[in-house]
């Protein structure tokens, strides 16, 4: 999974990545259900949660003003991503929580030395690119904006990681 950045209030002050947020308690909950995780919640570092099957990267190390990203920000981290995805050798689904965070994985793939399709693949909740060796999955990103507007339901977040565990196993 790639998010997009640690969220100030959220990983960037507990040291783990959608973990004492919002848009953790919704992730969580969801990989939990679909059998990527433990336990349904995050809220610490300690907490006991451990993924099976999954990792989680983001494409901006650090938080970013304002909670937007920019794409220098995207551009100076890129090298980090490309180095996390080249050392996940049996990944095979990344699944992008948002636009930002599938522009990022093409980026960061390119970057890695993988062929990506031209045209750029469109991001949509439930998308699906072959990118080289790795399926991208397009997933509205779990924010409170998105799960409060109805955006992004619980049931919309289950498929996109059902369908990435039934990719993983082909």
């Amino acid at each position: 999974m790639i998010g997009l950045a640690p969220a100030a209030h959220g990983g960037n002050r507990t040291g783990r990545i959608f973990t004492g947020d919002q848009s953790g308690d919704t992730l969580f909950a969801s990989l939990y259900r679909t059998g990527f995780a433990n336990q349904p919640r995050s809220e610490r570092r300690d907490d006991g949660l451990r993924l099976r099957g999954g990792y989680i990267a983001a494409v901006v190390r650090c938080a970013p003003p304002a909670n937007r990203p920019t794409t220098l920000e995207r551009d100076t981290c890129l090298p980090y991503l490309a180095r996390e995805l080249e050392l996940l050798s049996d990944a095979r689904v990344l699944v992008a929580l948002g636009s930002f965070a599938w522009d990022g994985a093409l980026l960061a793939l390119r970057l890695k030395g993988v062929a990506t399709p031209r045209p750029k693949p469109r991001f949509g909740h439930g998308a699906e690119a072959q990118v080289g060796p790795y399926t991208l999955v397009g997933c509205f990103h779990p924010s409170q904006q998105n799960t409060f507007t109805g955006k992004l339901t619980e049931g919309m977040l289950d498929d996109v990681f059902a369908r990435a565990r039934v990719l993983a196993a082909l």
